[in-house]
This record gives C-alpha cells, sequence and structure tokens, in this order.
C-alpha cells in the first residue's frame, strides 16, 4: 500500500457510519468510471467534462519523453533555470512536486511588480519560462509572458525559445502561442486546474526543472487499484469520510506536516478542498498550520486535524493523548495526490454540492478589470497610522483610530464558528515574515485563520470566501511597490494590477456582507513591524 490513514474520535465514527453507504452506492468505481451522476442532476453538466483526472496518470506517460527530451535540450544550450508563470492548480501542484524532490523552481504566482522583478533579473540568460492557463486567457499568466518576451528580446534572445506554454487545446493561447512559433504542451481539456496536478500542468514544469516525473507517475499508479474498488478499506472513501462525514460537521480542516518527505503538500491541498467544497453556503475551510500552531492547542470544537505523517500505522509514535480524534496519513507524493483527489469527490456527495464547479472565482476577475478600466479615484482612508493605511468594507470601525483597535474592531466582528482570513497583496519574496501574523491571530482570535499571499489564493480559496459559509472576516495587507514594473502592451502597471485585485475582491466580499480591512503598507519593511504589534 502506497497511502496509509488512521482515524479516530469524530473521524472514526464518520468512517464506520458513512463508508458502507459508499460502498453501497459503488462511488469508488463510479468515480473511476467517470460517473457523472454521483453529485446530482445540477452537477451532472459540469461533471460529465471534469473527471479526465482519473485516468491522468495513463494519458500523461507519453509527455514524460516529450519533457525529457526538451529538459535536455535546453540544457545543451546552458538553459537551467526554469521560471513557472501560473496561478492557482497550474502552480501549486508543480510548487509541491518540486520542492519535495528538491528540483529548483522558480514560481512566479503574483502580480507583485517586485516578486517579478525578482524573477525577471535572476538568470535571464540561463532562464526558460513556463506559461500555465487551462483557459488560455488568465491575466496574471498574460501579463507574465508580455513581460518575459519583452526582457528576452531585449537581451537578444528569441522567446520562442525560452519560452513553453501548457493550456488546453483549442484555449486562446493554444492558438495565439502555435501561431507565433511557441512549444505548447496540451492538457486533458477534461480535467479541471484544481485537479491537474498529473496532468501536463503539474509534470511540465516539474520535469523541466529536473524531477523524475514518471516514478510520480509510478506512485499514483500504484494505488489506482485500491481507489477504483468498493470496500470498505479504500482510502479515497475513507478519507472523504473522515473529512466531510463527521456528525456535527467538522467543516474546518487542520493540515500539518509533521515528519513527512513531502513538503508544502498543505498549500496544494488548501486549494483543492477550498475551491471543490466551499459553494451554496457550505464547505470545508482547510486551514495550513505547523507543528507549533496555537490551533493545535486551543482545540476549536469545529477543527478536524488532518496530520501527514511518515508512517501513519506507527500508532505507537503518536500518543493517544497528543493526537486522538485527529486523522493521521502517510504515503508516497504521487499516492498522496491521487487519494486526495478522489477524497475531496466523495466529500462533495456528502456535502451535496458540485466539487468540479466554481461559481464565485469569476466575480473578483470582473471587479478587478472594471477597475483597471475605469481607474477610478482610490478610497480615501478612514484614518492613518503610522505610515498604514486603514480602510474598510461596512462600518464596523467605530471610533478605532489606532491599528490594534482597528484589528480588535474586526475581530469583534467573529461569530463562534467563524474564522479569520488573512490576504497579503504583497512581495512575499520580500516580506516573508508576513506569513507569521497568522499565530499571532489565532491566539489572539482563539479561532482558525487562514493566510494567503494574493493574488494566488483568489484562484483557490477565494471561492470559499465568497461561496462558503458566511462566518469569515478578513484582514487584507496591501502595499506600495517601491518599484512598478510596465506590462507591454497593457494600460496599466503590475502595482495597479495587484491593487486592483486587492480592492476589487475587497468590495466583491464587502456585497456579500463579509467585513474587510485592509491595512496599505506605505513603506513595507518598516510598517510590518507596527503590524505586528497591533496584532499581538
Amino acid at each position: 500500500m502506497t497511502f496509509r490513514i488512521h482515524v479516530t474520535g469524530a473521524a472514526a465514527q464518520a468512517v464506520e457510519s458513512v463508508v458502507p453507504q459508499l460502498v453501497a452506492d459503488r462511488v469508488a468505481s463510479g468515480i473511476t468510471a467517470q460517473d457523472p451522476a454521483l453529485w446530482g442532476p445540477a452537477a451532472e453538466p459540469e461533471a460529465a467534462k471534469r473527471l479526465g483526472w482519473t485516468e491522468a496518470v495513463a494519458i500523461s506517460r507519453p509527455l514524460v519523453a516529450e519533457i525529457v527530451a526538451l529538459r535536455e535540450q535546453l540544457h545543451a544550450k546552458g538553459v537551467n533555470h526554469i521560471v513557472l508563470g501560473g496561478m492557482g492548480g497550474s502552480s501549486l501542484a508543480p510548487e509541491v512536486i518540486t520542492r519535495t524532490a528538491e528540483a529548483e523552481l522558480t514560481v512566479l504566482d503574483s502580480t507583485d511588480p517586485g516578486q517579478v522583478l525578482s524573477a525577471l533579473r535572476d538568470r535571464l540568460q540561463a532562464t526558460a519560462v513556463v506559461i500555465s492557463s487551462k483557459s488560455g486567457s488568465t491575466l496574471e499568466t498574460d501579463s507574465q509572458k508580455r513581460v518575459y518576451e519583452k526582457w528576452f528580446r531585449d537581451a537578444g534572445i528569441d522567446p520562442t525559445e525560452r519560452i513553453v506554454v501548457v493550456t488546453d487545446p483549442g484555449s486562446p493561447l493554444d492558438q495565439s502561442a502555435r501561431e507565433a512559433g511557441y512549444r505548447v504542451f496540451n492538457a486533458d481539456p477534461n480535467v479541471g486546474g484544481r485537479y491537474s496536478a498529473l496532468t501536463a500542468f503539474g509534470l511540465v514544469p516539474s520535469g523541466l526543472a529536473g524531477v523524475d516525473i514518471s516514478e510520480l507517475l509510478d506512485e499514483a499508479e500504484a494505488t489506482l487499484i485500491e481507489l477504483a474498488v468498493d470496500n470498505k478499506a479504500n482510502p479515497g472513501l475513507v478519507l472523504g469520510a473522515a473529512i466531510a462525514g463527521t456528525n456535527p460537521l467538522k467543516d474546518k480542516l487542520g493540515i500539518v506536516a509533521d515528519g513527512t518527505h513531502i513538503v508544502g503538500f498543505a498549500d496544494w491541498a488548501e486549494q483543492l478542498i477550498a475551491e471543490s467544497t466551499g459553494k451554496n453556503g457550505t464547505g470545508l475551510l482547510p486551514v495550513v498550520l505547523d507543528t507549533l500552531a496555537p490551533d493545535l492547542t486551543s482545540k476549536p470544537a469545529d477543527l478536524q486535524v488532518v496530520r501527514l505523517v511518515a508512517n501513519a500505522e506507527a500508532r505507537h509514535l503518536f500518543p493517544s493523548d497528543r493526537h486522538e480524534g485527529e486523522i493521521l496519513v502517510s504515503g508516497s507524493l504521487g499516492a498522496q495526490l491521487i487519494v486526495w483527489e478522489y477524497a475531496v469527490a466523495v466529500a462533495g456527495r456528502l456535502l451535496g454540492i458540485n466539487p468540479f464547479d466554481q461559481p464565485d472565482v469569476e466575480a473578483a476577475k470582473v471587479a478587478a478589470r472594471a477597475l483597471l478600466e475605469n481607474r477610478p479615484e482610490p478610497v480615501p482612508p478612514a484614518f492613518t497610522a503610522g505610515g498604514v493605511e486603514v480602510r474598510t468594507t461596512g462600518s464596523f470601525l467605530g471610533d478605532a483610530s489606532t491599528l490594534d483597535g482597528a484589528v480588535d474592531a474586526l475581530l469583534a466582528q467573529l461569530g463562534p464558528d467563524g474564522y479569520v482570513s488573512v490576504q497579503a497583496y504583497v512581495d512575499r519574496l520580500a516580506l516573508p515574515q508576513l506569513a507569521g501574523i497568522r499565530d499571532l491571530l489565532a491566539a489572539k482570535a482563539g479561532r482558525p485563520v487562514t493566510f494567503g499571499w494574493g493574488p494566488r489564493f483568489l484562484h483557490s480559496t477565494g471561492q470559499f470566501h465568497k461561496g462558503g459559509p458566511a462566518v469569515g472576516v478578513f484582514l487584507q495587507i496591501t502595499a506600495v511597490a517601491p518599484e512598478d514594473l510596465e506590462i507591454p502592451g497593457r494600460p496599466f502597471t503590475f502595482g495597479q494590477l495587484i491593487q486592483a485585485q486587492a480592492a476589487g475582491d475587497a468590495s466583491v466580499l464587502g456585497e456579500h456582507g463579509r467585513p474587510v480591512l485592509t491595512l496599505t503598507l506605505s513603506n513595507p519593511e518598516a510598517d510590518v513591524v507596527s503590524l505586528f504589534e497591533a496584532v499581538n
């Protein structure tokens, strides 16, 4: 077995009560057979064209030799630095695959000008860029492609020799890239972005970066037989029941890595779970935790902890007083990827939702485009504390006039089943310490807190924020970029784009009745200190 799971407490009760019915309904074999009726009549049209991931291993095999051959061609020309321009599922799977394999991949999943410039200035002469977009019309990746084309040309490099495109067949990007002479890899169009880890979207950048992608496919293939069989030991059924079958539902999923060889898996699982389940007022909120997270001590009643471990069956390593009630999972990366995809599809059935659509993702994109086209004057801040401008949706600030007062006013909007979402629209290379705010807020609020780098989370957890339970409060952190960057052929810059994305998302959240506190750092490196003091 390449995947193991151990459940206790409410998760074990869920498995005992739910899995027999899943077996009787032949859900596992139905998923493998790509039966779109498993999620109800309303979901059937979408599900009918989104189940190709169940056969991704077989479909992707022929790609391996092509990817390896291209990698060798690039190496022969002295090109050994791979940059990935992609968002959401297009970037999160390659990130976990390469980090786990200790292969270098620069993941450019941001529109922050500082982060884009850091990538552009890093070994351009030895760089190849993978531009990944399922739809072929993703604004962020189009912008990244445009700026790399310019920088390559300015350096005397033919962009068609350095840019590789991954997209669905027939997409606008597929057509334009082929006409321009770029190397194009097509992915299976019957796979949604967040389920695309074992398709060209996951394999092309990972393989070019040096990962043994054939071994990754072998790992996934080794567990496919278990996943297809309708029996009570099926890991996809067990995990799906454990995360979505508790009664009452523990709808916050704390995902923590504890001694596993897999690096960054929780970030990939976060987008798979949140975007698949967060809709129609329901859903499972994934919360990425480290081993010392305060949430693991306070243990909110609605938090179900899933712990990735080296061996889920070595129960003597996990004293019951510490891990009772947790879900322990272990296995190879390939096995984890495919089991979690099955489990989340099962969770969708248990929750009564369609796990393959994302009805609320487009709203923030539309709002951002409108702001870019109309360029309204910025909304004046409610007040400025030091160099930090304070804005809100709604009127929850009251008479607060300090940063800590504003944060306290936001947290006062939290209900007993609520959560806090921190959204950092900043250069994560320059301000990595901002991620530490999550633990401070979790300790202060006593409730689950998520942390996302903007704008990448818009393509994943952004769906849950609008479509899931209306119990979230939102802390947006934006920054004035020290240096901006033009987007060739566009009437706006990267700095203007990321600000529009933040403002657009805040406006949509406000329209959904979600409280948003936006803190804009005028001098990011200095103002971070004030920010930490405010949330401590």
